[in-house]
């Protein structure tokens, strides 16, 4: 079953068809599919409707699947698989959440940039994006090439941030858009974790930024210098040459590289559903040996 991958920015994002995601996938296609998100980063494949059981089928060609944490207190009711975050404005009863409501509130920090799970010492591969409902207007995702950004630094910043270490946390980034509902237990579970600054990424060889509002800190590094670094380096990493914004359709599956891109929700009007279902591959290694 042969692909067809036309490049829908300057310097990333691929889209892909030819494929049926609902059926069995040979590993032919599969090591296709890992060439291209190797060289774009981003996969869209239009008009998949899919069910979560064949989401997880197909993600799982590419590693282990995370579980989702949505919240760590024990009043709290999934309303799917624990393998699928649920990234919608719907709560156990498929009602839309309203606007006091605590995780509507705590999902309001994926507007901001980030790299999925970089808050878990081992971080995340690949995610997948299902759109299931979308709203008449707004709730596009919009995505930064990070190995784009890397090439265009001076080389003195290169230099400057090879070797740094970042403490990663959902509390970092819950902070600054003033969410502080969190249990003394949640607070205990989201303890900092490091996460490298600079990678190479394995499938193309080339560095990239590792940047993520969940960072807060730089080991060695006063906290306000590190924070401006971070603001400064997010700044100059999401300019509009390197982004790509995605308008999305129903039955829309976009796959993206953690690794190597961050990405961020835009406003709608949540008095209309936006039901997506995300599924997340494993990175499988920590960025920082357990030993550091």
């Amino acid at each position: 079953m042969p692909i067809t991958v036309q490049q829908l920015h300057p310097v990333f994002v691929g889209q892909v068809t030819g494929l049926d995601l609902r059926e069995p996938l040979d590993q032919e296609v599969v090591v296709a599919i890992s060439d291209a998100i190797n060289r774009y980063e981003v996969l869209v494949f239009p008009g998949q409707f899919i069910t979560d059981e064949q989401q997880m089928a197909f993600s799982r060609r590419f590693g282990d699947l995370e579980t989702t944490v949505r919240a760590y207190r024990k009043d709290f009711v999934p309303r799917l698989d624990p393998h699928i975050a649920d990234i919608s404005n719907l709560d156990q009863n498929n009602s839309v959440r309203p606007k006091d409501d605590r995780l509507r509130l705590n999902a309001l920090g994926n507007r901001l940039w980030h790299s999925d799970s970089s808050f878990k010492r081992v971080p995340a591969r690949f995610s997948l994006l299902s759109a299931r409902v979308v709203p008449s207007e707004g709730g596009e995702t919009q995505f930064a090439d990070m190995r784009a950004a890397w090439d265009a630094l001076p080389d003195r910043m290169k230099s400057r941030l090879e070797g740094l270490i970042c403490e990663h946390t959902q509390l970092f980034s819950r902070a600054r858009i003033g969410f502080t509902d969190w249990s003394e237990e949640e607070r205990e579970k989201m303890a900092p974790v490091p996460q490298v600054l600079v990678r190479t990424h394995p499938g193309s060889g080339r560095k990239s930024l590792f940047l993520s509002s969940h960072a807060g800190r730089i080991r060695g590094m006063e906290e306000p210098e590190a924070r401006m670094l971070l603001l400064d380096l997010t700044e100059f990493a999401t300019q509009p040459q390197f982004v790509y914004t995605h308008k999305w359709a129903v039955g829309d599956l976009v796959m993206w590289d953690n690794r190597c891109t961050m990405h961020r929700a835009r406003e709608y009007d949540e008095t209309q559903v936006r039901d997506m279902h995300r599924t997340t591959v494993s990175d499988g290694v920590p960025t920082v040996a357990e030993a550091a």
